[in-house]
């Protein structure tokens, strides 16, 4: 008789024979489950729905409106696009740019350009594909015959990867007769990715699919032109710096050239900030310069190094924290699970944040408060300002992109900045770097060393970190006056050494080790920059792996 494995799952006890593929053991749930499975966590580790059952566990069902689950469904449906666009414009290559209006922004290289009946032909062979519900199989094969697949198919991107592979075997997928690499896990078949929809972009195309805040519907496309143009301007930094894909900045580090790499990166960097300030002192006007970003964006060290550059102009700029205007946390809303919401814009004191606003613009004398975090209250010590015109207020905070912060200042006296980490650096052709895992790795390095907080407490954290940036910042970006991406092309190999011993902290008995995992894996095919004596005291990146004269 079979052995019987104990399944824990969230519907109760259950008994399996070992071996049982994880697929046939979702169908008997079907019936109780809201949102299609992509996958499974076997004891906080996720696992492909083709993989078996070897070990009694706890079993937990992953859908669309998790991340993993979304990752997986983007990661599938991408794999589909890419045969389509390949059968439909022969011979084009396929490259996986960024994440753009509510979709992933994706560009075809070939003699004839891309048009709306083109995009169309792709989307309808999508759809056939699909509709014949086509197995996407995986296989475990030597490093070196993958190089010979992808060379045979020249996907020559996959090649120069492959070159700094540490194991000696890679995992490939196959769905008909398109082979490829994916760090990450797809779907075991077409049938799983009937919500999608394509919308021509020029000169590219936006692949649309749901989201986990609402798994059941494709979203609308919303148009960003000025993220764009942001993401167009980190594409060519790429060119300057020869910098293509992940192989191309190990071959710089191998060869020596990580210094003058970081050199010419910090450069963009200082002459994208004088740039902006130079627009703000041409206009005398701009008496409030609101600076906004997601987490770990590095908006603390752009907003001091931007105040430099305008008293270089001439002018003489003063900062104010909008943390000092928090209400007293007795007065703090809550969110929708009744927490503490220190990150709603009614956390803060908006009536008198703008009463001083406007006295300061008066010419007037304000004493700005002091919240003081251990009692939970606001104090006043004093610190009495008053500002001349040549002074203009800098204010760093999550809110600044939005006009209900600062709704008695007129338009035409403020200036808006919105900072982020929008990765110019991708693995290759197929694998983007999200800018969210970036950002997460940067806030882990920067939570250890100097808040005490553990790399799991950091991971587990990062989903509410999230949920607020999707509420009070992304829906605000475009009303940006300017972007200034932050991130650096070569950080990943500097943060590389920082990250990697902390994530190997979060075993499987952490809820977040699927995560902690993933990026590890991620981390692995980067050559680390062991030198920091290049990257100057001024860096964004000094903001998380210290040295930083801010």
């Amino acid at each position: 008789m079979a052995e019987k494995l104990k399944v824990t799952t969230p519907f109760g006890v259950y008994h399996y024979e070992r071996k049982t593929v994880f697929l046939d053991i979702v169908k008997d749930f079907e019936g109780r489950l809201s949102s299609p499975v992509v996958a499974v966590k076997v004891d906080n580790d996720l696992k492909e729905l083709t993989q078996e059952l070897n070990k009694s566990c706890r079993l937990e069902f992953v859908d669309l409106s998790s991340e993993a689950g979304e990752r997986i469904y983007e990661r599938s449906l991408t794999f589909i696009f890419i045969r389509a666009a390949r059968e439909v414009l022969k011979g084009c290559r396929v490259t996986v740019e960024h994440s753009l209006g509510k979709g992933l922004y994706c560009e075809l290289h070939h003699e004839n350009k891309l048009n709306k009946g083109i995009v169309k032909q792709i989307e309808e062979r999508m759809r056939e594909i699909i509709s014949r519900d086509e197995p996407i199989t995986k296989e475990h094969i030597p490093v070196q015959k993958a190089i010979q697949i992808f060379e045979a198919d020249n996907q020559m991107d996959k090649v120069e990867l492959l070159k700094y592979r540490k194991k000696n075997y890679i995992n490939i997928y196959t769905c008909g007769w398109l082979k490829s690499y994916f760090y990450g896990y797809l779907v075991p078949s077409t049938g799983y990715l009937e919500k999608f929809r394509l919308h021509f972009y020029y000169p590219g195309v936006v692949l649309l699919y749901p989201k986990k805040e609402n798994p059941d519907v494709v979203p609308d496309f919303v148009d960003q032109p000025k993220l764009a143009r942001i993401f167009k301007e980190a594409e060519e930094w790429g060119e300057i710096l020869n910098i293509g894909h992940l192989a191309s900045l190990n071959d710089h580090v191998l060869k020596g050239r990580g210094g003058e790499l970081i050199r010419i990166a910090e450069a963009l960097h200082e002459k994208k900030i004088g740039y902006i300030a130079d627009t703000i002192t041409r206009n005398k006007q701009n008496r409030i310069i609101l600076i906004a970003g997601p987490s770990s964006s590095g908006k603390t060290t752009f907003a001091k190094r931007l105040a430099i550059h305008l008293k270089v102009n001439g002018l003489k700029p003063i900062s104010i924290s909008l943390d000092d205007y928090f209400v007293n946390r007795e007065d703090t809303p809550r969110d929708e699970e009744g927490n503490p919401d220190y990150e709603a814009l009614e956390a803060i004191d908006i009536e008198l944040f703008n009463d001083h606003l406007v006295k300061l613009l008066q010419g007037k004398k304000v004493e700005i408060p002091f919240f003081n975090f251990t009692t939970g209250e606001r104090e006043y010590t004093g610190n009495f300002v008053r500002v001349t015109e040549d002074q203009p207020i800098i204010i760093e905070g999550i809110h600044g992109l939005n006009e209900q912060l600062t709704p008695l200042i007129p338009k035409d006296m403020k200036f808006k900045i919105y900072v982020s980490a929008l990765t110019q650096l991708n693995i290759d052709d197929y694998n983007r770097i999200p800018t969210t895992d970036t950002r997460i790795l940067r806030r882990m390095v920067r939570d250890y060393k100097y808040r005490a907080k553990s790399p799991g407490e950091t991971l587990k954290l990062w989903p509410l970190v999230r949920r607020g940036e999707e509420k009070n910042i992304f829906p605000y970006q475009e009303d940006a006056d300017i972007m200034f991406n932050s991130a650096l092309v070569y950080e990943l190999a500097v943060l590389k050494k920082y990250a990697e011993p902390l994530l190997k902290e979060v075993d499987s008995s952490h809820p977040e080790y699927p995560k902690a995992k993933m990026l590890l894996e991620f981390l692995e095919y980067f050559i680390p920059i062991e030198n920091e004596d290049d990257i100057p005291k001024t860096s964004i990146i000094r903001e998380f792996i210290g040295g930083s004269c801010f």
